[in-house]
């Protein structure tokens, strides 16, 4: 039996309550079906024999998609680096993850959140230690606060997640302080960590509805006043090409 079959099976084998399912044929078909499994499971634990398989499944997954490492990448002032590309890929000290306030990823099956792919390159592994985490917490994650937990499957070494503001209607003052203090706090956990190095997606800019270029402004802002104090290396990621411009156009004015 195949690794993605395998696992499937497993993921089938904890429900009752999907009715009779066929694993499909063609490779990227199982992909996505096991995906969805993996995102709809909660933060439970899984027998060792899964999370070996999953390991290997994962880890050729991701070296088929090429993986960057940050020492390849030239920066665009000292410090700090602006990337294309997709953060699953990075290989660095941490990857900050744009979390909701529930902190255990995103439900929906194959959704496109950077939350949700995140936790599917991750394993099953990181969805449970952020359900430990929270459980301990007792309450919901507050906005512009960060915790920090293992990579598993994914080329950096940490990932930290992070609720950014949500921004509904006209942005505010305190939008801002917020977008802020979730950047400064993944700095300083990442030192806290002894994390050499960090990239930041853009957060809140998506479904949390940040307007983006404002949002790199604030970005680029607490980045450099932080680095001030602190030897960290920084790596803006972009996805969307505006973004990229956005960060290209600050990080040359010096």
């Amino acid at each position: 039996m195949s690794k993605v079959n395998y696992l499937i099976n497993y993921l089938l084998s904890e429900r009752d309550d999907l009715g009779g399912i066929n694993i499909p044929e063609n490779e990227a078909d199982k992909f996505r079906l096991y995906r969805s499994l993996v995102n709809i499971r909660p933060a439970i634990k899984a027998d060792e024999g899964f999370l070996q398989a999953e390991d290997e499944y994962l880890t050729k997954l991701t070296e088929s998609k090429g993986i960057t490492d940050i020492a390849d990448l030239s920066p665009i002032e000292e410090g700090i680096y602006l990337w294309k590309g997709d953060i699953t890929t990075l290989k660095c000290g941490a990857i900050v993850n744009a979390a909701n306030s529930g902190m255990t990823g995103c439900y929906q099956p194959c959704h496109s959140c950077i939350d949700n792919c995140i936790h599917t390159f991750a394993g099953v592994r990181l969805r449970y230690k952020c359900g430990q985490i929270m459980e301990a917490q007792g309450h919901e994650e507050p906005t512009g606060k960060a915790k920090i937990t293992p990579a598993y499957n994914l080329p950096c070494d940490y990932v930290i997640h992070t609720v950014g503001p949500i921004v509904q209607g006209r942005l505010n003052d305190e939008h801002c302080r917020l977008l802020e203090s979730s950047y400064k706090s993944c700095l300083d956990i990442a030192v806290q960590n002894n994390v050499q190095s960090i990239a930041f997606c853009c957060i809140s800019t998506g479904v949390f509805g940040f307007p983006q270029d404002k949002a790199a402004e604030i970005a680029v802002r607490t980045v450099r006043e932080f680095r001030r104090n602190h030897d960290i290396q920084v790596i803006f990621n972009v996805f969307k090409e505006d973004d990229h411009e956005y960060y290209k156009k600050l990080l040359s004015e010096n």
